[in-house]
């Protein structure tokens, strides 16, 4: 906090009591007065009874003190006025309503979790975004990863405190409260971060949230942002690989963008296109005229890698059984998944069934 702003405020307050006053910092150096005279004196006992009085009015040595309020909840600034008496209470109050004012303004323009919040919600123009960090001495070449984490089923605000103590470096990383539900966690990061200390960093987050507060979440995982200005697209790829996770993942509770493969092309086709591709892939038969049996066997000859034998063995069927039902299937679709083209086809017909589902859940 620059004190400037809090002189600026002190002196106008001055006009309108006759009663000394001023502001000290949480070591108790007096950084504002309406006496210049007593800036940067010293007043540690003050300091220690505000840290204990928690946000109350308190009473030593003939002045009247009270905290300003704090974001995080800490004590780092209070108001001082000469005297105990009722007047000198009511002037303190007064103070302290107009200072937090001050400080809250302030704070909202050069904090740098707000200008990162800014950055990842659209909020600030890209041309702004140098001379902001500038102004902020903000590194705009610094390495961030942005995590996605939602809350599934139930939601607690007190998510963004356990997150915050997981990472406590405010001036490299920063956990940012979007909605009820969501919180972003922007991370700094070494250059060429690898995929699996990121997936660390999210299994820390989901587990510490489920042990602590009983939390069921999923988490996104943006692509390395290596610029501020490129923090948007991290955070909004993070949107991406929940939602898309939700289709094509749902077993799985982190999902990082550059592992969403085909499902992130299929997820942004317009329906009138996948019901098409549909109709052409299935000219003999609709996909729906496939059983829950049919479609688990298909699945697991896909998980297999295409492997009669391993898949004949995990799905505890002679071969030959596999190999029947393969053909019944060929005969029902017109495509062989034997043959790996065809397989691929079948694959993404597959997944885009289940984009159109989900579709027409959402809408409902």
């Amino acid at each position: 906090m620059t004190n400037y702003i809090f002189t600026d405020v002190i002196l106008r307050l001055k006009a309108a009591t006759d009663r000394q006053l001023g502001v000290i910092d949480a070591e108790g150096t007096v950084v504002a007065c309406t006496d210049p005279e007593q800036v940067g004196s010293k007043m540690p006992k003050l300091a220690r009874i505000v840290s204990l009085s928690e946000d109350q009015i308190t009473y030593l040595s003939g002045k009247t003190v009270r905290a300003l309020s704090s974001y995080d909840g800490s004590f780092d600034y209070a108001v001082f006025v000469d005297g105990d008496d009722d007047m000198a209470k009511t002037v303190c109050a007064m103070a302290q309503v107009a200072l937090n004012c001050t400080k809250s303004n302030y704070e909202e323009k050069h904090d740098k979790a707000t200008f990162i919040k800014n950055i990842i919600t659209d909020n600030i123009l890209p041309g702004d975004i140098y001379i902001r960090a500038k102004e902020l001495h903000f590194s705009s070449e610094q390495n961030h990863t942005v995590f996605l984490v939602r809350q599934i089923d139930s939601a607690d605000m007190g998510a963004v405190d356990v997150l915050q103590c997981l990472f406590p470096d405010r001036q490299q990383d920063f956990v940012i409260s979007i909605n009820e539900t969501d919180v972003a966690v922007v991370k700094s990061v070494s250059a060429g971060v690898e995929q699996a200390q990121l997936l660390k960093l999210a299994t820390m987050m989901e587990e510490t949230l489920k042990s602590q507060l009983f939390l069921k979440t999923t988490i996104g995982i943006g692509s390395t942002a290596e610029h501020l200005r490129e923090l948007a697209d991290s955070f909004k790829e993070a949107q991406v690989a929940i939602e898309v996770g939700k289709v094509f993942d749902t077993e799985k509770t982190i999902i990082t963008y550059e592992n969403l493969g085909i499902g992130r092309l299929i997820y942004q086709l317009p329906t009138t296109l996948c019901e098409i591709f549909l109709r052409e892939v299935f000219k003999k038969n609709s996909i729906d005229t496939l059983d829950q049996e049919t479609l688990f066997t298909i699945n697991k000859f896909f998980e297999n890698n295409l492997n009669v034998s391993e898949t004949s063995r995990k799905l505890f069927v002679h071969r030959n059984t596999l190999v029947y039902r393969l053909e019944k299937i060929k005969k029902l679709t017109g495509l062989d998944l034997r043959e790996f083209d065809h397989a691929i086809i079948f694959k993404v017909a597959l997944m885009v069934k289940k984009y159109l589902a989900s579709r027409d859940n959402r809408m409902f």
